[in-house]
């Protein structure tokens, strides 16, 4: 009787010490976790501080969290490793946040918000920064946590008729834009009365758009005026900064959720060192590409902040705020007129900035 009593006994604690490993985050935590990270891209200086990312997480975790960055669309296209790590096959993912992915995602890039690598680095800065606190909301909404935000740039206008220095110079060109329609909208407001047209070509068709005068010119990236080639096909550009390319780094939210203190903020730590080495190669990388392209011919526009005003104002950001932004804004933060508080936030950085 004893023998059977002492056998119960041990069954009874075998189910109690599962039920603790498979509920308890800290039992889970002592045993290796191999994630995977994916990207679908191909850029250099973001995939070197990537891997860096998935280094330091296993540096910083003492190697109870171990990362494989798969970049390149080994994992499968942007799309499908997006949905990946929704579901959780995969862990952790780089992403631009299309709307028909992250519905809050125009908030990411509305033109005239960021426009410098100093503004980035204070409104994408987690946790506490504008633009990080209401992108983390949106990859809430769809079952991710955002990490952090790799850059790519400042976007200005590039155009082979004329020399642009304000919104009037936009006199009967022919812009190429895309289906992202804050832009679209945006440099629609620049170009009014300008007799200015738009059209919507692919990214991989601007080159040969450009080359056989299909379009007189678009917005673009210092990368890109150089990696795709663009400054071949371009006489002119103006580095307004008019708009912001960031991307976001995210994790499978119910696995965050389900971290212990410490090994989240190895993550955050781990974060926080790959997002800082980013900056700086990007930084260091546009600088190089300025001075190649005013090597290669390309006349280069750098606009007062008198100019940059004109600008601004014209492109009315208040009104396509309202239409895209608003009705997102308001559904997650009722009453409380958040469209407002980003942009005066975004602004008091901006002066701040320009300030220093």
């Amino acid at each position: 009787m004893k023998r059977s009593n002492h056998f119960m006994w041990l069954i009874a604690l075998t189910v109690c010490l599962s039920l603790t490993i498979a509920f308890n985050p800290g039992f889970v935590e002592a045993k290796e976790m191999k994630w995977r990270m994916g990207s679908a891209w191909t850029q250099k200086e973001r995939n070197i501080s990537l891997e860096l990312f998935a280094q330091l997480i296993e540096i910083k975790t003492k190697g109870e969290i171990k990362v494989k960055f798969q970049p390149s669309g080994l994992l499968g296209s942007h799309d499908e490793i997006f949905h990946a790590v929704q579901e959780g096959s995969v862990q952790m993912g780089v992403f631009a946040p299309y709307v028909n992915l992250v519905p809050g995602g125009m908030l990411n890039w509305m033109p005239w918000t960021v426009g410098s690598y100093d503004e980035a680095s204070i409104a994408y800065r987690p946790p506490d920064g504008i633009l990080y606190k209401i992108m983390d909301k949106a990859y809430e909404e769809v079952g991710l946590k955002l990490l952090w935000s790799p850059p790519a740039g400042p976007y200005g206008l590039g155009n082979k008729a004329r020399e642009m220095k304000l919104p009037a110079d936009l006199k009967g060109n022919k812009m190429r834009v895309s289906a992202s329609l804050g832009f679209v909208k945006t440099l629609q407001n620049m170009g009014e009365g300008t007799g200015m047209t738009l059209q919507t070509i692919p990214w991989a068709d601007l080159y040969n758009a450009l080359e056989r005068n299909v379009v007189d010119g678009c917005w673009s990236l210092w990368s890109s005026l150089v990696e795709e080639r663009h400054y071949e096909v371009l006489k002119y550009y103006i580095a307004l900064g008019f708009g912001w390319d960031s991307c976001n780094v995210a994790i499978n939210r119910e696995l965050w959720d389900g971290l212990s203190d410490k090994h989240k903020e190895a993550i955050w730590e781990a974060g926080k060192m790959a997002e800082e080495r980013d900056f700086e190669a990007h930084r260091r990388a546009d600088k190089a590409y300025q001075k190649q392209l005013m090597a290669s011919g390309l006349k280069i526009y750098f606009p007062s902040p008198q100019e940059k005003k004109a600008w601004r104002e014209k492109a009315r950001m208040d009104t396509i705020w309202k239409e895209l932004c608003d009705p997102w804004l308001e559904k997650h933060y009722p009453g409380k007129n958040m469209g407002k508080t980003i942009r005066d936030e975004l602004d008091r950085i901006r002066i701040e900035v320009e300030g220093q």
